[in-house]
């Protein structure tokens, strides 16, 4: 947990899972959760969330995604000078030229790579910059919208010749990714947003673990109706339900209620922050020096019309020079007052209902079958609790609480298996 999270309780949950799946034995996916450490620095930086899916044999896929989230937060918080979707962009760049540099300097990660799909809270609004097919999305209300668009093969052929992804022939791999982070020297970084935030919007971050084998509209479905801890689980334990052929990273954060620290704590005020000093440019001050050598020389020679010029423009160069030294560098909000990029790029109605409620009752049951076939130690007396539950909720057409409580008895039983295997094992 983010050592800065209870500061953000009030106004903001969140989640990150990593799993690695069933079919992979190690874990390339990295994710990192970044929150802003007073208020001041939420106005500056914001909170950052990022998802990294890396590529690459012999543990490199491991090394670019964990680099690419080592670096992305530390290169975007030094950027000060530059505005945040600039600051954002360029920290990607920044992770990749480090990351292709380690991989020249080595044959076992030569050419390895990570997509990076990162999201910042600011108060202009939600920022995402990306690069793959690691994914953003916005919950809000019943309406989930992808706010990436996927470096892919598909993606980029459906984009040129302007027809729907289902159209693309069969025999073009769905797989293949046309951007990413280290392979090349030089990597082409797409930024969103700012898109406007609402208490109550939920965004998403997953890698293609989940995205593959689960459906937007269920994960829409599903972090709608859940709070994001349990979301983050069921989205997993969904995705190894359904083979999890790679490994699975979900980030749920939820806006709980407008960006203000609690308690109105004064520690954080902007005022309370230390003045930042810049260095003041040499020739202002030989220019200081040389009107003061020329004022004194005035002086001493009775032109007093030239000293009274002198020392007014010494005085002004005096508050230039105290300004420059003094003043904060506060990046300018001229970048939020156009959008950047295209995005959202799809859009799905994720409204609870009973055709959803039965998709998920039928995956229940056809686990409840397995567990029974297979003979596993079920704790049944709790699980038919919560199936009753949701028995009697889809009876009575609360769809809501229907698709929480089938996504509890779903995650329930794979983490009866989960104890089960481990107990096996040891």
């Amino acid at each position: 947990m983010n050592s800065n999270a209870n500061r953000w309780q009030h106004c903001l949950e969140y989640a990150a899972l990593s799993d690695v799946g069933l079919r992979r034995t190690n874990n390339q996916d990295s994710m990192t959760v970044v929150l802003a450490g007073s208020q001041a620095a939420w106005r500056k930086r914001g909170h950052l969330f990022m998802v990294a899916d890396g590529m690459g044999a012999h543990a490199a896929g491991e090394l670019a995604s964990r680099m690419a989230v080592d670096a992305v937060p530390l290169v975007y918080q030094k950027l000060a000078d530059l505005d945040p979707a600039n600051a954002l962009r360029e920290a990607l760049v920044t992770a990749n030229r480090q990351i292709f540099e380690r991989g020249e300097a080595s044959g076992d990660f030569r050419g390895m790579g990570t997509t990076a799909s990162t999201l910042v809270l600011l108060p202009e609004g939600a920022l995402v910059a990306h690069c793959g097919d690691s994914r953003v999305y916005r919950l809000r209300g019943h309406k989930f919208e992808q706010l990436t668009f996927d470096h892919s093969l598909v993606w980029e052929m459906s984009a040129a010749r302007k027809i729907p992804e289902s159209e693309i022939p069969d025999y073009v791999p769905k797989n293949i990714i046309t951007r990413s982070l280290g392979p090349e020297q030089h990597a082409d970084v797409d930024v969103e947003g700012p898109f406007p935030i609402e208490t109550g919007d939920t965004f998403l971050l997953c890698s293609d673990g989940l995205s593959n084998p689960v459906r937007d509209d269920e994960m829409g479905t599903i972090i709608g109706c859940l709070a994001p801890d349990e979301a983050a689980r069921t989205l997993i334990d969904l995705a190894n339900l359904r083979g999890g052929p790679d490994n699975i990273t979900v980030v749920v954060v939820r806006v709980t209620g407008p960006q203000t620290t609690a308690n109105g704590d004064k520690s954080d005020e902007p005022a309370k922050e230390p003045i930042n000093r810049r260095p003041v440019h040499p020739l202002l001050w030989t220019l200081s020096g040389a009107l003061g050598l020329g004022t004194l020389g005035a002086l001493a020679l009775g032109h007093y019309a030239l000293t009274l010029l002198g020392l007014v423009t010494t005085l002004i160069l005096a508050v230039l020079i105290l300004v420059e030294r003094y003043r904060e560098s506060v990046p300018s909000s001229d970048w939020a007052s156009s959008p950047w990029g295209k995005g959202p790029y799809r859009a799905y109605d994720c409204v609870p209902n009973g055709e959803f409620v039965d998709r998920l009752a039928r995956v229940v049951g056809q686990l409840r079958d397995a567990a029974s076939n297979e003979d596993w130690k079920i704790d049944w007396h709790h699980f038919n609790e919560i199936q009753n539950n949701a028995d009697a909720a889809t009876f009575s057409a609360q769809y809501p609480a229907a698709v929480r409580l089938f996504c509890q008895a779903l995650s329930f039983m794979m983490g009866e298996l989960r104890s089960q295997q481990s107990a096996e094992k040891s």
